[in-house]
Protein backbone atom coordinates (compact mmCIF):
# COMPACT_ATOMS: atom_id res chain seq x y z
CA UNK A 1 0.00 0.00 0.00
CA UNK A 2 0.83 3.45 -0.92
CA UNK A 3 1.33 5.88 2.23
CA UNK A 4 1.86 9.36 1.42
CA UNK A 5 1.35 13.00 2.58
CA UNK A 6 -0.84 15.47 1.53
CA UNK A 7 1.89 18.48 2.58
CA UNK A 8 2.94 20.02 -0.89
CA UNK A 9 6.62 20.20 -0.14
CA UNK A 10 6.41 16.01 0.68
CA UNK A 11 7.83 13.66 -2.11
CA UNK A 12 5.39 10.17 -2.04
CA UNK A 13 7.36 7.06 -1.43
CA UNK A 14 9.01 5.18 -4.00
CA UNK A 15 6.77 2.91 -6.18
CA UNK A 16 7.94 -0.91 -6.81
CA UNK A 17 4.70 -2.40 -8.53
CA UNK A 18 2.54 -1.71 -10.66
CA UNK A 19 0.04 -1.79 -8.37
CA UNK A 20 1.47 0.77 -6.44
CA UNK A 21 1.58 2.85 -9.28
CA UNK A 22 -1.91 2.24 -10.07
CA UNK A 23 -3.12 3.46 -6.80
CA UNK A 24 -0.76 6.16 -6.37
CA UNK A 25 -1.55 7.70 -9.65
CA UNK A 26 -5.58 7.03 -8.85
CA UNK A 27 -5.95 8.27 -5.46
CA UNK A 28 -3.21 10.45 -4.49
CA UNK A 29 -2.16 12.50 -8.01
CA UNK A 30 -5.47 11.94 -10.13
CA UNK A 31 -8.45 11.01 -8.27
CA UNK A 32 -10.48 13.89 -9.88
CA UNK A 33 -9.51 12.82 -13.56
CA UNK A 34 -10.10 8.87 -12.56
CA UNK A 35 -13.67 9.94 -11.17
CA UNK A 36 -14.35 11.62 -13.57
CA UNK A 37 -13.25 9.67 -16.88
CA UNK A 38 -15.35 7.06 -15.03
CA UNK A 39 -18.52 8.89 -15.05
CA UNK A 40 -18.07 9.60 -18.42
CA UNK A 41 -17.27 6.53 -19.54
CA UNK A 42 -20.27 4.89 -17.90
CA UNK A 43 -22.92 7.02 -19.79
CA UNK A 44 -23.04 4.97 -23.06
CA UNK A 45 -26.19 5.74 -24.50
CA UNK A 46 -27.82 8.95 -25.65
CA UNK A 47 -31.29 8.90 -23.95
CA UNK A 48 -32.36 11.87 -22.76
CA UNK A 49 -31.41 11.16 -19.12
CA UNK A 50 -27.86 9.89 -20.07
CA UNK A 51 -27.78 13.41 -22.17
CA UNK A 52 -29.05 15.38 -19.38
CA UNK A 53 -26.13 13.61 -17.19
CA UNK A 54 -23.67 14.00 -19.82
CA UNK A 55 -24.42 17.78 -19.94
CA UNK A 56 -24.26 18.02 -15.89
CA UNK A 57 -20.50 16.53 -15.72
CA UNK A 58 -19.20 19.05 -18.51
CA UNK A 59 -21.40 22.14 -16.91
CA UNK A 60 -19.95 21.55 -13.57
CA UNK A 61 -16.57 22.62 -14.58
CA UNK A 62 -16.19 26.06 -15.82
CA UNK A 63 -12.84 25.34 -17.70
CA UNK A 64 -14.22 22.15 -19.42
CA UNK A 65 -17.16 23.82 -20.74
CA UNK A 66 -15.46 26.55 -22.26
CA UNK A 67 -13.26 23.95 -23.76
CA UNK A 68 -16.49 21.58 -25.20
CA UNK A 69 -17.58 24.55 -26.70
CA UNK A 70 -14.44 25.73 -28.49
CA UNK A 71 -14.19 22.19 -29.95
CA UNK A 72 -17.80 22.27 -30.63
CA UNK A 73 -17.17 25.44 -33.20
CA UNK A 74 -14.34 23.97 -35.00
CA UNK A 75 -14.41 22.35 -38.75
CA UNK A 76 -12.86 18.85 -36.92
CA UNK A 77 -16.22 18.37 -35.03
CA UNK A 78 -18.49 20.77 -36.84
CA UNK A 79 -18.66 20.11 -40.62
CA UNK A 80 -22.13 22.41 -41.15
CA UNK A 81 -20.24 25.41 -39.19
CA UNK A 82 -23.36 26.45 -37.54
CA UNK A 83 -22.28 28.08 -34.44
CA UNK A 84 -22.79 25.96 -31.03
CA UNK A 85 -23.22 28.48 -27.45
CA UNK A 86 -24.51 25.53 -25.14
CA UNK A 87 -23.59 22.21 -24.16
CA UNK A 88 -27.41 21.06 -24.85
CA UNK A 89 -27.04 22.59 -28.02
CA UNK A 90 -23.41 20.78 -29.09
CA UNK A 91 -24.86 17.64 -28.55
CA UNK A 92 -27.90 18.10 -29.90
CA UNK A 93 -25.84 19.65 -33.41
CA UNK A 94 -22.78 17.36 -33.37
CA UNK A 95 -23.81 14.37 -31.15
CA UNK A 96 -23.61 12.65 -27.59
CA UNK A 97 -20.70 10.41 -29.02
CA UNK A 98 -18.94 13.30 -30.02
CA UNK A 99 -19.02 15.65 -26.77
CA UNK A 100 -18.03 12.78 -24.98
CA UNK A 101 -15.09 12.35 -26.90
CA UNK A 102 -14.38 16.04 -27.04
CA UNK A 103 -14.98 16.49 -22.80
CA UNK A 104 -12.69 13.59 -22.37
CA UNK A 105 -9.60 15.28 -24.32
CA UNK A 106 -10.42 18.50 -22.40
CA UNK A 107 -10.10 16.80 -19.02
CA UNK A 108 -7.07 14.66 -20.27
CA UNK A 109 -5.13 18.03 -21.37
CA UNK A 110 -6.29 20.30 -18.55
CA UNK A 111 -5.57 17.36 -15.36
CA UNK A 112 -1.94 16.63 -16.55
CA UNK A 113 -0.66 19.88 -17.28
CA UNK A 114 -2.01 21.98 -14.49
CA UNK A 115 0.26 19.22 -12.75
CA UNK A 116 3.54 19.54 -14.94
CA UNK A 117 4.93 21.10 -17.99
CA UNK A 118 7.50 18.71 -18.20
CA UNK A 119 8.94 18.01 -21.83
CA UNK A 120 8.32 14.27 -21.74
CA UNK A 121 4.75 15.04 -21.19
CA UNK A 122 4.30 17.78 -23.37
CA UNK A 123 5.88 15.03 -26.17
CA UNK A 124 3.56 12.05 -25.25
CA UNK A 125 0.62 14.37 -25.56
CA UNK A 126 1.13 15.54 -28.73
CA UNK A 127 1.70 11.93 -29.91
CA UNK A 128 -1.61 10.94 -28.36
CA UNK A 129 -3.67 13.72 -30.06
CA UNK A 130 -1.81 13.14 -33.17
CA UNK A 131 -2.50 9.12 -33.59
CA UNK A 132 -6.04 10.33 -32.55
CA UNK A 133 -7.16 12.58 -35.28
CA UNK A 134 -5.52 9.73 -37.55
CA UNK A 135 -7.10 7.00 -36.05
CA UNK A 136 -10.52 9.16 -36.57
CA UNK A 137 -9.63 10.42 -39.86
CA UNK A 138 -8.61 7.08 -41.18
CA UNK A 139 -11.62 4.84 -39.82
CA UNK A 140 -13.10 3.40 -43.00
CA UNK A 141 -16.82 2.63 -41.40
CA UNK A 142 -17.86 5.70 -39.94
CA UNK A 143 -20.41 5.93 -37.69
CA UNK A 144 -20.35 8.25 -34.95
CA UNK A 145 -19.79 5.67 -31.99
CA UNK A 146 -17.11 3.70 -34.15
CA UNK A 147 -15.18 7.44 -34.57
CA UNK A 148 -15.26 8.58 -31.10
CA UNK A 149 -14.21 5.20 -29.90
CA UNK A 150 -11.00 5.14 -31.97
CA UNK A 151 -10.12 8.27 -31.11
CA UNK A 152 -10.22 7.67 -27.32
CA UNK A 153 -8.68 4.70 -27.83
CA UNK A 154 -5.92 6.36 -29.18
CA UNK A 155 -5.36 9.00 -26.86
CA UNK A 156 -5.81 6.73 -23.89
CA UNK A 157 -3.51 4.50 -25.55
CA UNK A 158 -0.34 5.17 -23.58
CA UNK A 159 -2.71 6.53 -20.00
CA UNK A 160 0.23 5.20 -18.11
CA UNK A 161 3.06 7.38 -19.71
CA UNK A 162 0.80 10.41 -19.69
CA UNK A 163 0.07 9.81 -15.88
CA UNK A 164 3.84 9.38 -15.04
CA UNK A 165 5.05 12.36 -16.43
CA UNK A 166 2.36 14.49 -15.25
CA UNK A 167 3.82 13.72 -11.37
CA UNK A 168 6.67 15.28 -9.98
CA UNK A 169 8.17 12.46 -8.00
CA UNK A 170 12.27 11.75 -7.50
CA UNK A 171 11.69 8.07 -9.91
CA UNK A 172 10.83 10.59 -12.89
CA UNK A 173 13.19 12.46 -12.50
CA UNK A 174 15.31 9.56 -12.32
CA UNK A 175 13.79 7.90 -15.76
CA UNK A 176 14.37 11.47 -17.35
CA UNK A 177 17.77 11.09 -16.77
CA UNK A 178 18.26 7.72 -17.96
CA UNK A 179 16.27 7.93 -21.23
CA UNK A 180 18.55 11.66 -22.00
CA UNK A 181 21.73 8.88 -21.97
CA UNK A 182 19.94 6.88 -24.74
CA UNK A 183 19.40 4.07 -22.38
CA UNK A 184 16.63 1.62 -24.15
CA UNK A 185 12.72 3.09 -22.73
CA UNK A 186 11.30 -0.32 -21.66
CA UNK A 187 14.72 -1.45 -19.57
CA UNK A 188 14.98 1.92 -17.74
CA UNK A 189 11.26 1.89 -16.71
CA UNK A 190 12.14 -1.64 -15.42
CA UNK A 191 14.84 -0.05 -13.40
CA UNK A 192 13.37 2.89 -11.95
CA UNK A 193 9.57 2.01 -11.62
CA UNK A 194 10.15 -1.86 -11.35
CA UNK A 195 7.11 -2.23 -14.13
CA UNK A 196 6.47 -0.62 -17.37
CA UNK A 197 4.47 2.12 -19.01
CA UNK A 198 2.01 -0.77 -20.88
CA UNK A 199 1.54 -2.77 -17.62
CA UNK A 200 0.46 0.93 -15.64
CA UNK A 201 -1.95 1.37 -18.40
CA UNK A 202 -3.57 -1.97 -18.69
CA UNK A 203 -4.07 -1.05 -14.44
CA UNK A 204 -5.81 2.37 -15.11
CA UNK A 205 -7.80 0.70 -17.50
CA UNK A 206 -9.26 -1.42 -15.35
CA UNK A 207 -9.02 0.99 -12.10
CA UNK A 208 -10.51 3.81 -13.96
CA UNK A 209 -13.26 2.17 -15.72
CA UNK A 210 -12.13 3.23 -19.11
CA UNK A 211 -14.28 0.36 -21.27
CA UNK A 212 -13.79 -2.79 -22.95
CA UNK A 213 -12.70 -1.44 -26.41
CA UNK A 214 -9.28 0.25 -25.13
CA UNK A 215 -8.91 -2.58 -23.00
CA UNK A 216 -8.99 -4.98 -26.03
CA UNK A 217 -6.34 -1.72 -27.31
CA UNK A 218 -3.99 -2.12 -24.40
CA UNK A 219 -3.87 -5.78 -24.41
CA UNK A 220 -0.75 -7.69 -24.86
CA UNK A 221 -0.89 -10.39 -28.16
CA UNK A 222 -2.74 -9.68 -31.66
CA UNK A 223 -5.45 -6.89 -31.81
CA UNK A 224 -9.17 -8.73 -32.31
CA UNK A 225 -10.32 -6.18 -34.39
CA UNK A 226 -9.53 -4.08 -37.30
CA UNK A 227 -10.41 -1.00 -35.24
CA UNK A 228 -8.38 -2.18 -32.22
CA UNK A 229 -5.37 -2.91 -34.74
CA UNK A 230 -5.96 0.78 -36.44
CA UNK A 231 -5.23 2.53 -33.15
CA UNK A 232 -2.41 0.45 -32.71
CA UNK A 233 -0.90 1.02 -35.90
CA UNK A 234 -1.80 4.89 -35.61
CA UNK A 235 0.21 4.91 -31.97
CA UNK A 236 3.22 3.76 -33.53
CA UNK A 237 2.94 6.27 -36.68
CA UNK A 238 2.64 9.43 -33.99
CA UNK A 239 5.91 8.17 -32.76
CA UNK A 240 7.94 7.07 -35.93
CA UNK A 241 6.54 10.54 -37.65
CA UNK A 242 8.31 12.81 -35.40
CA UNK A 243 11.70 11.46 -37.50
CA UNK A 244 9.97 12.30 -40.24
CA UNK A 245 7.41 10.24 -43.22
CA UNK A 246 10.31 7.75 -44.50
CA UNK A 247 12.19 4.91 -42.86
CA UNK A 248 12.11 0.65 -42.87
CA UNK A 249 9.54 1.12 -39.22
CA UNK A 250 7.47 3.63 -40.99
CA UNK A 251 7.16 1.82 -44.36
CA UNK A 252 6.11 -1.43 -41.88
CA UNK A 253 3.56 1.03 -40.39
CA UNK A 254 2.31 2.04 -43.73
CA UNK A 255 1.36 -1.27 -44.61
CA UNK A 256 -0.43 -2.20 -41.49
CA UNK A 257 -2.24 0.90 -41.31
CA UNK A 258 -3.29 -0.36 -45.48
CA UNK A 259 -4.30 -3.56 -44.36
CA UNK A 260 -6.39 -1.65 -41.45
CA UNK A 261 -8.21 0.56 -44.00
CA UNK A 262 -7.74 -1.92 -47.46
CA UNK A 263 -5.81 1.26 -48.72
CA UNK A 264 -2.24 1.53 -50.58
CA UNK A 265 0.57 2.70 -48.85
CA UNK A 266 0.82 5.29 -51.18
CA UNK A 267 -2.53 6.68 -50.71
CA UNK A 268 -2.20 5.98 -46.41
CA UNK A 269 1.00 8.31 -46.73
CA UNK A 270 -0.72 10.84 -48.53
CA UNK A 271 -3.62 11.07 -46.06
CA UNK A 272 -1.49 10.84 -43.03
CA UNK A 273 0.20 14.05 -43.79
CA UNK A 274 -3.18 16.09 -44.67
CA UNK A 275 -4.69 14.55 -41.19
CA UNK A 276 -1.26 15.74 -39.28
CA UNK A 277 -2.61 19.49 -40.19
CA UNK A 278 -5.83 18.30 -38.70
CA UNK A 279 -4.19 17.08 -35.34
CA UNK A 280 -2.60 20.36 -34.94
CA UNK A 281 -5.40 22.35 -35.41
CA UNK A 282 -7.08 19.90 -32.70
CA UNK A 283 -4.06 21.03 -30.16
CA UNK A 284 -4.54 24.58 -31.01
CA UNK A 285 -8.62 24.03 -30.14
CA UNK A 286 -7.49 21.74 -27.17
CA UNK A 287 -5.70 24.99 -25.97
CA UNK A 288 -2.18 23.57 -26.05
CA UNK A 289 -0.71 25.27 -29.13
CA UNK A 290 2.85 24.76 -27.75
CA UNK A 291 2.97 20.88 -28.70
CA UNK A 292 2.57 21.56 -32.50
CA UNK A 293 5.42 22.02 -32.80
CA UNK A 294 6.38 18.65 -31.42
CA UNK A 295 4.17 17.10 -34.03
CA UNK A 296 5.27 16.56 -37.73
CA UNK A 297 3.81 19.14 -40.31
CA UNK A 298 3.39 18.05 -43.89
CA UNK A 299 6.60 18.99 -45.25
CA UNK A 300 8.95 16.95 -47.51
CA UNK A 301 10.19 14.24 -46.52
CA UNK A 302 13.40 15.30 -45.25
CA UNK A 303 14.92 13.86 -41.87
CA UNK A 304 13.98 15.74 -39.43
CA UNK A 305 11.01 18.19 -39.24
CA UNK A 306 11.31 21.47 -38.60
CA UNK A 307 8.84 22.53 -35.39
CA UNK A 308 6.78 25.34 -36.88
CA UNK A 309 4.59 28.02 -34.93
CA UNK A 310 0.87 27.09 -34.49
CA UNK A 311 -1.27 29.04 -36.88
CA UNK A 312 -2.94 32.09 -35.73
CA UNK A 313 -6.64 32.04 -35.36
CA UNK A 314 -8.02 34.95 -37.36
CA UNK A 315 -12.04 34.56 -36.28
CA UNK A 316 -11.04 34.69 -32.70
CA UNK A 317 -8.61 37.65 -33.07
CA UNK A 318 -11.38 39.19 -34.94
CA UNK A 319 -14.09 38.47 -32.09
CA UNK A 320 -11.90 39.65 -28.77
CA UNK A 321 -10.26 43.16 -31.06
CA UNK A 322 -14.30 43.99 -31.75
CA UNK A 323 -14.92 43.66 -28.04
CA UNK A 324 -11.60 45.64 -27.40
CA UNK A 325 -12.82 47.89 -29.61
CA UNK A 326 -15.99 48.74 -27.68
CA UNK A 327 -14.40 48.56 -24.33
CA UNK A 328 -12.58 51.39 -25.67
CA UNK A 329 -15.70 54.04 -27.03
CA UNK A 330 -17.22 54.07 -23.71
CA UNK A 331 -14.74 55.11 -20.36
CA UNK A 332 -12.17 52.84 -20.52
CA UNK A 333 -11.20 50.42 -18.02
CA UNK A 334 -7.70 49.59 -18.30
CA UNK A 335 -8.29 46.40 -16.34
CA UNK A 336 -10.82 45.13 -18.69
CA UNK A 337 -8.78 46.41 -21.72
CA UNK A 338 -5.67 44.78 -20.70
CA UNK A 339 -7.73 41.16 -19.67
CA UNK A 340 -9.46 41.00 -22.92
CA UNK A 341 -5.78 41.89 -24.64
CA UNK A 342 -4.09 38.83 -22.11
CA UNK A 343 -7.01 36.78 -23.46
CA UNK A 344 -6.14 37.75 -27.24
CA UNK A 345 -2.82 36.79 -26.70
CA UNK A 346 -2.97 33.32 -24.91
CA UNK A 347 -6.41 32.31 -27.29
CA UNK A 348 -5.85 33.92 -30.71
CA UNK A 349 -2.71 34.17 -31.23
CA UNK A 350 -1.68 31.07 -29.58
CA UNK A 351 0.67 31.38 -26.70
CA UNK A 352 0.61 29.20 -23.87
CA UNK A 353 1.83 31.98 -20.82
CA UNK A 354 0.94 35.80 -20.80
CA UNK A 355 1.82 38.31 -18.55
CA UNK A 356 0.83 42.02 -18.10
CA UNK A 357 3.94 43.66 -16.46
CA UNK A 358 3.38 47.20 -14.55
CA UNK A 359 5.65 50.12 -12.97
CA UNK A 360 6.14 49.23 -9.65
CA UNK A 361 5.42 51.90 -6.74
CA UNK A 362 9.61 52.59 -6.86
CA UNK A 363 9.19 53.49 -10.80
CA UNK A 364 12.04 51.36 -10.76
CA UNK A 365 10.72 47.91 -11.30
CA UNK A 366 7.94 46.31 -14.25
CA UNK A 367 6.03 43.73 -11.65
CA UNK A 368 2.77 41.38 -12.62
CA UNK A 369 -0.51 42.65 -12.41
CA UNK A 370 -2.40 40.38 -14.90
CA UNK A 371 -1.68 36.43 -15.88
CA UNK A 372 -2.97 33.99 -18.34
CA UNK A 373 -2.28 30.98 -19.09
CA UNK A 374 -0.83 27.70 -17.59
CA UNK A 375 2.54 27.59 -15.93
CA UNK A 376 2.26 31.61 -14.60
CA UNK A 377 1.38 30.64 -11.19
CA UNK A 378 5.01 30.94 -9.91
CA UNK A 379 5.41 34.30 -11.46
CA UNK A 380 3.04 36.72 -9.65
CA UNK A 381 5.49 37.11 -6.76
CA UNK A 382 8.68 36.73 -8.48
CA UNK A 383 8.43 38.19 -11.87
CA UNK A 384 10.64 41.34 -11.49
CA UNK A 385 12.14 43.37 -14.50
CA UNK A 386 14.87 46.10 -13.59
CA UNK A 387 13.88 49.60 -15.90
CA UNK A 388 17.83 49.42 -15.74
CA UNK A 389 18.37 46.72 -18.01
CA UNK A 390 20.31 44.73 -15.05
CA UNK A 391 19.56 41.62 -13.32
CA UNK A 392 18.53 38.13 -14.89
CA UNK A 393 15.66 39.30 -17.38
CA UNK A 394 17.45 42.34 -18.05
CA UNK A 395 17.32 41.56 -21.97
CA UNK A 396 13.77 40.55 -22.19
CA UNK A 397 13.56 44.80 -21.76
CA UNK A 398 11.63 45.83 -24.94
CA UNK A 399 12.61 47.55 -28.02
CA UNK A 400 10.61 50.87 -29.09
CA UNK A 401 7.91 48.37 -30.67
CA UNK A 402 6.67 44.82 -30.36
CA UNK A 403 9.14 42.18 -30.65
CA UNK A 404 10.34 38.85 -31.27
CA UNK A 405 12.86 38.07 -28.00
CA UNK A 406 15.51 35.40 -29.22
CA UNK A 407 17.41 34.24 -25.82
CA UNK A 408 21.22 33.96 -26.09
CA UNK A 409 22.85 30.99 -25.40
CA UNK A 410 24.06 30.18 -21.63
CA UNK A 411 21.22 33.02 -20.57
CA UNK A 412 21.03 32.79 -16.99
CA UNK A 413 17.78 30.82 -15.44
CA UNK A 414 15.56 32.24 -12.97
CA UNK A 415 15.05 29.69 -9.78
CA UNK A 416 11.31 29.37 -10.21
CA UNK A 417 10.69 28.87 -13.65
CA UNK A 418 12.88 26.73 -15.96
CA UNK A 419 11.92 28.70 -19.49
CA UNK A 420 11.70 32.42 -18.40
CA UNK A 421 14.21 34.42 -20.35
CA UNK A 422 15.72 31.29 -21.94
CA UNK A 423 12.84 30.49 -24.68
CA UNK A 424 12.02 32.63 -27.79
CA UNK A 425 9.21 35.23 -26.51
CA UNK A 426 7.20 38.13 -27.92
CA UNK A 427 7.81 41.00 -25.97
CA UNK A 428 5.23 44.66 -26.01
CA UNK A 429 6.06 47.47 -24.91
CA UNK A 430 3.16 50.18 -23.08
CA UNK A 431 4.69 54.07 -22.43
CA UNK A 432 2.99 56.98 -21.05
CA UNK A 433 3.92 60.09 -22.23
CA UNK A 434 6.67 58.74 -23.43
CA UNK A 435 8.08 56.74 -20.66
CA UNK A 436 8.04 52.59 -20.34
CA UNK A 437 5.25 52.06 -17.49
CA UNK A 438 4.55 48.85 -18.86
CA UNK A 439 5.42 45.61 -21.50
CA UNK A 440 3.25 42.26 -22.22
CA UNK A 441 5.19 39.07 -22.44
CA UNK A 442 4.08 35.83 -23.58
CA UNK A 443 6.11 32.75 -24.53
CA UNK A 444 5.44 28.65 -24.90
CA UNK A 445 7.45 27.11 -22.04
CA UNK A 446 9.06 23.85 -23.17
CA UNK A 447 7.68 24.55 -27.04
CA UNK A 448 10.44 26.58 -27.73
CA UNK A 449 9.86 27.36 -31.55
CA UNK A 450 10.17 30.56 -32.95
CA UNK A 451 7.11 33.01 -32.68
CA UNK A 452 5.73 33.59 -36.45
CA UNK A 453 5.56 36.91 -38.44
CA UNK A 454 1.68 36.48 -38.33
CA UNK A 455 2.10 35.73 -34.30
CA UNK A 456 4.07 38.72 -33.93
CA UNK A 457 1.67 40.87 -36.15
CA UNK A 458 -1.49 39.54 -34.11
CA UNK A 459 0.14 40.31 -30.77
CA UNK A 460 1.29 44.09 -31.61
CA UNK A 461 -2.65 44.41 -32.57
CA UNK A 462 -3.60 43.69 -29.62
CA UNK A 463 -1.07 45.14 -27.44
CA UNK A 464 -1.59 48.23 -29.65
CA UNK A 465 -5.00 48.53 -27.98
CA UNK A 466 -3.91 48.15 -24.58
CA UNK A 467 -1.31 51.23 -25.64
CA UNK A 468 -4.57 53.18 -26.66
CA UNK A 469 -6.48 52.92 -23.79
CA UNK A 470 -3.27 54.45 -21.54
CA UNK A 471 -2.80 56.74 -23.92
CA UNK A 472 -6.33 58.00 -23.65
CA UNK A 473 -6.12 57.61 -19.61
CA UNK A 474 -3.08 59.79 -19.16
CA UNK A 475 -4.51 62.54 -21.44
CA UNK A 476 -7.42 63.19 -19.59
Amino acid sequence: MVTHNNSSDTLPTRMNSTQAWVEYLSKVELPVLANTLRRINELTDSSNSTVNELANVILNDAQLTSQVLRLSNTIFYNQTRTQVSTVSRAITLIGFDAVKSMAISSLLVDSLLKKNDRPHLLRCLARAIHAAVQARCLLPKRTDHALEEVFIGALLMNIGELAFWSCETDQANELEVRLRADEPPVEAQKAVLHTTFAQITRGLVDAWSLGPFIKEVVAPGQANSKAASLVRNAVEMAKLSEKGWRGVEMEKVMEALGKDIGESPATVRDKLKINAGEAARVAVSLGIPQVTALMPGSQPDSGKETAAAPEVDPVLQLQILRDLTHSLTDKPDINEVCQLVIEGIHRAVGMQRVVLLMSDHSGMELIPRKLGGKGTENWKDNFIIRKDGTGTLGAVLPHASCYVYQPKSGAETVSYDRWLGNVPALVGPLKAKGRLVGLFYADNAAADYLPSDDQLMAFGHFVQNAQLCITLLSSN
